[in-house]
């Protein structure tokens, strides 16, 4: 245990086994496993531990957005494995930290944030009890999720998000992270010391398309993923406070105290949240864009994510480097593959201008409201090696219409993922207003649709050609008009 993340717990045990102060009673049926009404202050598992790690924890991680956040002793060996450190050297941003020079938080922050808000719901939910609570869940469904939680990042790739957008070979995090749960020391974490499948906790992270979960793991996955999941509720104020900006805000625990489980229209169970939580739902919608529009979008950070793509595209044409190979590194140490005698000239040149910080130039913007220009260049997103070709093409005829040599890599055609708007929750009212029903979904509660965001979203997206700075003054001598009918020559 290292001292500069943990602390210890006054009066707890130290051994990491179950205390033997545990109550006598726990509300758990020992035939069926499930939540009973509530008779303790303690939820215990089937091992003897607590449920909820915080009850009986053995440190701590003081974090910059929770304060302390309590660990029981399995939590700690997970944490303290070779997967989850790596988490350390993986920034949550990718290269947000060259514009904003705070956010240098890693997944492993992240992470242990989004564990942390996983346990404060599911007690909000179980102190609820048979009154829109967690009364007849499974203890194991319970333990999954925390766990999920707490391993839900595990599989990312060095820069986060930004590699994944290259698709085959490359394949997504989510799948990386099932394979080291599944066959890592994770695993036998997870096996030994909470008696839990791998391939389960894997299943909140990868939903598997070819088998239902178990009614109880489909009911709480949700907390980890979809329209109000932990993970956006963590990393939306995370990221705000590591970049010092005035948005992301989030009522985090408004939100939580109006966390629910009802029956639906069709009598199953779904997590909904009550009409108090309407608010400050709002407010994550927003903050998630007004996030995506000043941060996650910024033309600098999107410029390096785009220079980053092309040299580990160039690197895996050239067969230097593998996609299995990728899975395992750090931020540094791709940027130190990429930049040894092995690799392509490309790939060499642009983890250079990486680590000196000399991003891609904006020197054309194009808008939805351009069109057919618009769409088939975001064609290209999908399309990596038809979008390499194109890159080359503008190059060579800018050699020429320039008249100075023009790498073919020094031109690259920037196109933001595009981002799904989802609003799929119910609201619950216990007292509706006169024309309102007691269960209703976002859309009829709050009038507001999925494509209001959508269409907004769609708006704000911007393609952008880039190049190396010292191109920027003559392409930009030459006119847009130039650039332009390159593109439309092209494309």
């Amino acid at each position: 245990m290292r001292e500069e993340f943990f602390e210890s717990t006054p009066g707890r045990q130290q051994s990491g086994q179950p205390s033997e102060q545990a109550p006598a009673l726990i509300p758990v049926d020992p035939d069926t496993g499930v939540v009973q009404a509530m008779r303790h202050s303690y939820w215990m598992d089937a091992a003897g531990y607590p449920l909820l790690p915080d009850e009986q924890p053995v440190g701590t991680v003081r974090d910059s957005l929770y304060d302390l956040i309590p660990l029981g002793s399995r939590e700690l060996k997970l944490i303290n494995s070779a997967p989850f450190l790596r988490l350390q050297q993986v920034k949550q941003l990718g290269f947000v930290y060259r514009v904003w020079p705070g956010a240098t938080h890693s997944r492993y922050e992240h992470s242990l944030g989004c564990y942390h808000l996983a346990v404060r719901a599911l007690r909000a939910l179980l102190l609820r009890g048979a009154n829109g609570g967690l009364d007849g869940v499974a203890i194991s469904s319970i333990q999954t999720l925390m766990v999920a939680a707490l391993l839900h990042d595990i599989g990312h790739y060095p820069f986060s998000h930004t590699i994944e957008d290259l698709g085959f070979p490359i394949i997504q995090h989510e799948k990386v992270g099932r394979a080291i749960i599944e066959k890592s020391e994770i695993a036998t974490i997870l096996e030994r010391d909470y008696r839990l499948s791998p391939e389960r906790v894997a299943d909140f992270i990868d939903p598997p398309k070819s088998r239902s979960l178990p009614l109880d793991d489909e009911l709480l996955s949700h907390l980890l993923s979809g329209a109000l999941d932990i993970d956006k509720l963590d990393y939306l104020p995370r990221d705000a406070r590591a970049c010092n900006v005035p948005y992301g805000g989030v009522d985090v625990s408004r939100l939580l105290s109006a966390l629910r489980v009802h029956r639906d229209m069709h009598d199953e169970r779904c997590l909904v949240v009550t009409h108090k939580g309407i608010s400050p739902l709002h407010s994550l919608l927003h903050a998630r864009q007004e996030m995506f529009d000043n941060i996650y979008w910024h033309h600098t950070s999107r410029a390096f994510q785009t220079m980053l793509v092309r040299a580990v595209y160039d690197a895996l044409l050239a067969q230097a480097i593998s996609g299995e190979q990728l899975m395992g590194l750090t931020d540094a140490a791709l940027l130190t593959l990429l930049a040894s005698e092995k690799m392509p000239k490309s790939a060499r040149a642009l983890a250079s201008d990486l680590e000196m910080r000399r991003p891609y130039r904006v020197v054309l913007e194009i808008s939805p409201a351009a069109g057919s220009m618009f769409r088939r260049l975001e064609a290209l997103f999908w399309d990596a090696q038809r979008r390499r070709a194109v890159e080359q093409k503008i190059a060579a005829e800018l050699s020429t219409l320039l008249e100075q040599p023009v790498a073919d890599y020094e031109v690259l055609v920037e196109i933001p993922r595009p981002e799904k708007w989802e609003m799929d929750v119910w609201i619950a009212f216990d007292h509706p207003p006169v024309g309102m029903k007691p269960l209703m979904k976002w859309v009829e509660a709050t009038g507001l649709q999925s494509d209001d965001l959508a269409r907004y979203e769609q708006h704000q997206r911007r393609i952008r050609i880039v190049t190396a700075e010292r191109l920027r003054p003559p392409i930009h001598h030459q006119g847009e008009g130039m650039l332009l009918g390159l593109l439309e020559q092209l494309l």
